[in-house]
Order: structure tokens, then sequence, then C-alpha cells
């Protein structure tokens, strides 16, 4: 969620940056201020009428002391009448804070400088490719079918027991699975990562903490019931641990890791694109969170970058690192780079990973803040980053390593896995 203090000191600014994200409910940030307007009249008046009170509470004492009855009683008439006038300004604050909260939560976050204009993924910026394109055998197959002729997970029985996008793996593949989530666990904890295992269903506040609602409810599979939330992603549970908590500066950066399977709706995925596990309603997904001053976010961005570069790098997959254009960026982001790696038996790309930057959009909704050198409460800044997403990693770890003998694995994962060929 935005600053008020933002909005109102910079607002032609802010109406510019929201323009490069193609938000089209401009004229919502005129309507919070005026409301933020009205809001500061209402707690004015509130205020003074509450000191009225506590003054006339005072004398009303004083004059008790003396045995000013009279005096005293011509006070409390003035107590009962303030207080008559406090509750339908108290009523009235209450009700235009709840609007500006409506209207705020409505506001995507800016994004920064570096995000180039555009509308579609087709205008998303390449920063650099890596790896070597793999050229593939005459005989090579796309990783369903690779998965059928090595037994390594059955779409069918996926959707005889939960329905589409709920594969099983088995044998070898439910161990390549596992042999991915550990690999890319340790190399998180080795960069100074702090690993967690947390819940998979969250509860409306740490769903509205991160920005997933009121945003993507119907991207969410919802326990009416309790009303919890399955999470879409580690990002969730983890950057809530510090939701409500004021850090030391000296704590930052926080740096977090967690493996968890991810459930996501994607209402209306069908067709060719998203067969096998190229999009699925349950995942599995390795998250990096960070919290970090906020003079060091973009720099902090750039190192997560490379970090999830260099483990990309060690699966030999070929690879690039796009720079998402305004209109395809998250509601929450301020700057994002998705990685996509080359699905060859398939001939196009797919998406692993999204790095994001999201400033002060999240901690503000979560209230996630450290003391400066002056005692001071700062928000922190907070990013995550996918490191990584298993089925696409996985496809394209089936296809371009595919011969007449099997399919070899990286180096990387060979001890994992308790073997180099499926």
């Amino acid at each position: 969620m935005l600053q008020l203090a933002t909005l109102r000191n910079n607002t032609e600014l802010v109406k510019e940056r929201l323009a490069v994200k193609n938000f089209k409910e401009i004229n919502l940030v005129d309507d919070i201020i005026a409301l933020d307007d009205e809001r500061r009249k209402l707690t004015f008046g509130y205020d003074e009428t509450k000191a009225k009170i506590n003054a006339a509470s005072k004398e009303i004492g004083q004059f008790m002391s003396m045995g000013q009855k009279e005096e005293a009683a011509s006070r409390k008439k003035d107590v009962e009448s303030y207080k008559n006038a406090l509750n339908p300004i108290q009523e009235n604050l209450e009700a235009v804070e709840k609007q500006l909260n409506d209207l705020l939560i409505r506001l995507p976050n800016l994004p920064s400088d570096l995000v180039p204009k555009g509308k579609t993924p087709e205008d998303n910026e390449i920063v650099r490719t890596g790896g070597t394109k793999p050229e593939l055998y005459k005989g090579a197959v796309p990783h369903w079918d690779l998965a059928k002729k090595y037994d390594l997970i059955d779409f069918e029985l996926g959707n005889k027991v939960t329905g589409s996008g709920f594969p099983f793996y088995k044998g070898k593949g439910a161990k390549l699975q596992r042999a991915l989530i550990q690999y890319f666990l340790e190399f998180n904890t080795q960069a100074g990562y702090t690993e967690y295992m947390p819940p998979l269903m969250v509860n409306e506040a740490s769903a509205y903490g991160t920005g997933q609602l009121p945003d993507k409810e119907g991207q969410m599979y919802h326990v009416t019931v309790d009303n919890l939330y399955l999470i879409p992603t580690a990002e969730v549970p983890v950057t809530n641990i510090y939701r409500d908590v004021i850090l030391k500066e000296a704590d930052l950066p926080v740096k977090l890791t967690a493996y968890t399977p991810c459930f996501r709706r994607e209402a209306g995925s069908y067709g060719k694109d998203v067969r096998g596990l190229n999009r699925l309603h349950q995942f599995d997904k390795v998250e990096v969170v960070q919290l970090v001053h906020p003079d060091k976010s973009y720099e902090t961005l750039e190192e997560m970058v490379a970090h999830v570069e260099k483990l990309i790098q060690t699966l030999g997959l070929h690879y690039r690192i796009l720079r998402l254009c305004g209109g395809d960026m998250s509601f929450t982001s301020a700057l994002t780079y998705d990685f996509e790696v080359y699905s060859a038996a398939q001939e196009k790309w797919l998406e692993v990973s999204s790095v994001s930057n999201f400033e002060a959009y999240q901690t503000n909704r979560m209230k996630i803040r450290y003391k400066d050198a002056n005692g001071k409460s700062q928000l922190v800044h907070s990013l995550n980053g996918s490191s990584l997403a298993l089925p696409r990693i996985l496809a394209a770890l089936l296809e371009n390593n595919q011969d007449e003998n099997g399919i070899k694995l990286p180096v990387a994962l060979q001890g994992y896995f308790g073997g180099e060929m499926i």
C-alpha cells in the first residue's frame, strides 16, 4: 500500500508512474487526497473536543475539591454536551478512514524509473541471455512423452484423484523432484538464507499483507469454513513472519528461504500452452525473501538476480533474463526480473522465476519497520524471488538432456539424485 505522504508530496509524479503501469483509475489519487483532507479535519475536531472534555473534567475535580458544587455541575453539563458532539465525529472519522483505506488498497505499487513502458509481454526488455541452446537428437520428444516413457509423472492419475493440473510424480520422477528441492534449499542456505518450513494455509490478514488480497482472490483456493487461503507462494507466510515487528537496523538484511507446495487456481487455463508441466494448479517451489534497509533494496535486487542466475547456470540450462514492462508487472511490484529457460523439444521459453523489489508497498501493509539511528521507526523494503519454481525447470531438464539412452542429469544434481541418468 502506498503511503499517504507519497501521494500528497508527489501527486503528479505518482500519476505519471501509475500511467506506466497502465493503471486506469488515476483519479483515485485525487479522491484519496480529498478524503485525507476530510480525515484531517475530523481528526482535528475529534482531538479538539477530547481536549475540551479533559480540560472540563479537570476543572470539575478542582471545583469539587473547593466545594463549588454549582460550578462543578455546570461543567458536568458541558462535558455531557462535548461527549454528545464527540460521538458523531468519531463515527464520521471511522467511516472516512475505512473509505480512505478501501481506496488506498486499489492503487498498485509505483513502478521504478527502470521499468520500461509497455502493455504486453512482447514489450519486456531482454537484459541478457546465458547458457547454450541445446540441439536435440532426431527422436527427441516433449517432456510429457518422456514422463510417460520413463514412468516419471502420471497426469491421468492426478486428473482422476483431484483434477487437471494436479499430477502424481512417481519413482525416479518423485526422486528427481526431491533432489531439486534439496539442492535449491542448500544453494540458498549456503548463501546466507535461513530455511523455514511454513504453513501451507494463511489467514486473511497474511494474504492482505503481501498483496494477494484483494487483488488476486480469484487465483487463490479459499477454505471457506475457516476463512483460510492455500498459499500461492511461500512469499506469503514467510514475509508475514515479521508482520507488526520492529527490527533493529543492525538486524538487516533478513534473508529467508522456504520450500512449499504452491496452489493457484489459474482459472481459464487450457490448451497446448498449459500441457504437461507448463501450468499446474499445485506445484513445488523454493522461494527466497529479503527484508532490507530502504537504501539497499535495489542493490539487493541485483544480488538476488545474480543468485538465481548462478543457480540456473549450475543446471546447464539456456536462459534469458527479462525486465518486465509496466503492463506485465504484478500489482505489488516496483521492479521485476523474470527468468525464462529454453524448452528445446517445445521450442519455446518457459518462465521459471520472478525476482521483485516491492519497496515499502508490502511492509506498509504489514507494518514491518526498523529503528533508525535517531530511534525513529521506518519501513523496511521487501523483496522476493523464485529460487526456483520446479515444474518448468523439470520440463526443460528432461527435454534438453534427452538422448537415445535416456536423460542425463546435470552434475550439480547427480549427488542429490544418486545417479547420472534416468
